[in-house]
């Protein structure tokens, strides 16, 4: 039987990218949402038929829902940020997978585990924010939480042998550096948005991409990691540049 997923933040960079692999592995839509982008999400629309679609911008729900009126088999329209948790939380998927930029993904996040959801998260912001709270609640609900970005997958799926698990003993985090990588401080005076945004590796969001130039992110993918995987606070993973951003995008060590 095909895989059910909700799909929150479908229009942006992870979420096009999900979408890819959706439709590669021929799984159904159940939901989508975006916040403003109604051209595309149209075009989602158009070919996964998900049942439901939320907007999370006024504006922008009422463009689609003009968009949709009268057509056949529409989806079911839901707005603002409580038809976000609302969306989270509808039976019928078999996962939510939450690529929401920024702190407005964490209430989702909660809502799709209180509702019994496995999660797949991609939103770095419910465990940055919020990990205490997500980490107890899905060790009180009993469901998964699946890591979407690349170096904690990679991590997890090295941990699924239990043995490995208890041995654990250091976890590597590595970055390709950005597009300042190795720059001497006069060299970095005068750089700009437009420079920060060229990133010499990887084709990703905006935000995502200066958090990376200014290694941010790399930030962030600590403390994700400290939740993830039970790390004590005091003992943060190492991490490291790897300019040549080869495979190995992560490490465990035993």
């Amino acid at each position: 039987m095909s895989k059910k997923i909700t799909l929150l933040g479908s229009t942006g960079s992870i979420g096009t990218q999900s979408l890819d692999v959706i439709r590669a592995q021929g799984y159904e839509v159940f939901g989508l949402s975006a916040h403003s982008h109604v051209e595309k999400i149209l075009e989602q629309i158009e070919e996964f038929h998900p049942r439901y679609v939320c907007m999370t911008d006024p504006d922008a729900a009422a463009r689609l829902d003009a968009a949709l009126a009268g057509r056949a088999n529409a989806p079911r329209l839901l707005t603002g940020p409580e038809g976000l948790k609302e969306l989270a939380a509808m039976d019928g998927p078999d996962v939510v997978l939450n690529s929401v930029v920024g702190i407005a993904g964490l209430g989702a996040s909660l809502t799709a585990i209180e509702s019994g959801h496995d999660l797949a998260l991609a939103n770095k912001e419910s465990l940055v924010t919020g990990g205490h709270l997500v980490t107890q609640a899905v060790a009180k609900h009993g469901v998964k939480l699946l890591p979407v970005d690349s170096e904690h997958s990679a991590i997890f799926q090295c941990l699924q042998d239990k043995e490995s698990a208890k041995s654990l003993t250091k976890i590597l985090l590595t970055a390709s550096g950005g597009p300042f990588f190795g720059m001497k401080t006069e060299e970095l005076r005068g750089k700009t948005k437009a420079d920060a945004l060229k990133h010499p590796n990887w084709n990703m969001g905006a935000k995502i991409t200066i958090d990376s130039a200014t290694l941010m992110n790399k930030g962030l993918e600590l403390i994700e990691a400290v939740w993830l995987f039970g790390l004590p606070p005091d003992e943060d993973p190492d991490r490291g540049a790897a300019p040549e951003h080869c495979p190995l995008c992560r490490a465990v060590q035993r």
